[in-house]
């Protein structure tokens, strides 16, 4: 057996963040470990906006360098080159939400599709990603989950959003891209999950191009991946998987109790957890079938993949095997994993800052409400800050 990595290591984890980066880091986990801060940080952010009030400066050398790449591609390559230099690939996101009209829609594809020029004849970037909700409606989204027909305006609507979509895996196929789409809420996945399997089965014949996002802190999608997995040995594709644990747990459990049905969210944490790891077994036992990407800031749950890999045999570089974070989080994993040969990438949102201010938002609020997440970040950083004071 190798040695169990130790993720501990600060100096690899921040070896590209300078002093001042360090500190900006510390302040901002620090403010976000205290939830009431971010929710009155939060209003005071609407409100200035609302009244028009030049906060952008502040906002963009604060929490937005932290977590974004920049306001544009070029900023955004100088980070990728960035991470490169330590072996760690990016994949790049235009985080402007749409605010729901056809034009808008368009926009998005618009964002998607520069992108994935970026992203072209550039290794560092294997990857892009685009939000279904960004593409079309989610209240057809909602209907076409429940089998409810569309009259003729919708059935039009629904059929320029699924060209979106042909449009987005096209390109991306012609230049050797590979696509994620990400997971919504509950109400709406069971239409995605039918979209992106029918893209699926067209598109990754020999190879998997299309990636589903799926959320394992809801309760049949351990479930759901078995019967995919049977579905693409029946049909002849491969499967493209982003397993996360989930983003809209409070969402959807007061939509539940509003609506009195029974939430589709795992009942604790540790249900969560053990969900998460059984879904990487199970596609670990199925490697040549899934191409598989670990998006995860849970060291324990990284650390069980790496030594299930090994037991089972999975290279270290195994083509169909990667590990991702978000960018300004969990250096400490993607850096590590990175030292080790492991296809390591991070999560790189950009765009205007004033655009970009929902994502940043509800990276504050979900660092808040992770328990340890952001104490176990503060304690990385005081590490680093000790070791650098030690050999000045």
């Amino acid at each position: 057996m190798k040695k169990i990595i130790d993720f501990n290591d600060s100096k690899t984890a921040f070896e590209l963040k300078s002093n001042n980066e360090l500190q900006r880091a510390f302040f901002l986990f620090k403010l976000i470990s205290y939830p009431f801060l971010v929710t009155i940080g939060k209003t005071l952010v609407f409100l200035s906006i609302k009244l028009r009030l030049p906060v952008d400066f502040i906002i963009k050398n604060t929490v937005f360098d932290h977590f974004c790449a920049g306001i544009d591609d070029n900023d955004s390559i100088k980070v990728v080159n960035s991470l490169a230099s330590k072996k760690v690939s990016s994949y790049l996101h235009y985080s402007i939400e749409a605010a729901g009209s056809e034009s808008d829609y368009d926009k998005c594809l618009k964002s998607t599709l520069q992108t994935i020029d970026i992203s072209k004849n550039n290794l560092n970037l294997p990857f892009i990603v685009f939000k279904p909700t960004g593409y079309g409606s989610t209240d057809l989204l909602e209907k076409q989950s429940k089998s409810i027909p569309f009259n003729l305006s919708e059935n039009e609507k629904w059929e320029r959003m699924i060209n979106r979509f042909r449009i987005t895996f096209e390109k991306a196929k012609s230049l050797k891209i590979k696509v994620f789409v990400d997971a919504e809420e509950s109400w709406i996945q069971p239409a995605i999950d039918e979209i992106v399997e029918k893209f699926m089965i067209e598109y990754n014949r020999s190879e998997a191009l299309i990636f589903n996002t799926i959320q394992m802190y809801r309760k049949e999608r351990l479930e759901y991946l078995k019967q995919l997995k049977n579905k693409a040995v029946k049909l002849k594709f491969k499967i493209g998987i982003k397993l996360v644990r989930g983003a809209y747990m409070e969402k959807e459990r007061v939509r539940a109790k509003k609506m009195n049905y029974n939430s589709p969210i795992c009942n604790t944490k540790k249900d969560t957890d053990d969900q998460y790891n059984k879904g990487i077994e199970f596609m670990f036992n199925n490697i040549d079938l899934f191409s598989i990407f670990l998006g995860s800031h849970n060291e324990e749950s990284v650390s069980k993949a790496l030594i299930l890999a090994e037991k089972m045999s999975i290279s270290n570089n195994h083509p169909n095997l990667y590990f991702g974070q978000l960018y300004g989080m969990s250096d400490n994993l993607t850096f590590t994993l990175a030292k080790y040969g492991y296809n390591s990438v991070k999560y790189l949102p950009y765009g205007p800052v004033k655009e970009v201010i929902p994502f940043l938002i509800r990276r504050a609020e979900e660092n808040s409400s992770v328990s340890g997440q952001t104490n176990r970040e503060l304690d990385l950083i005081k590490s680093e800050v000790k070791r650098r004071k030690t050999i000045t």
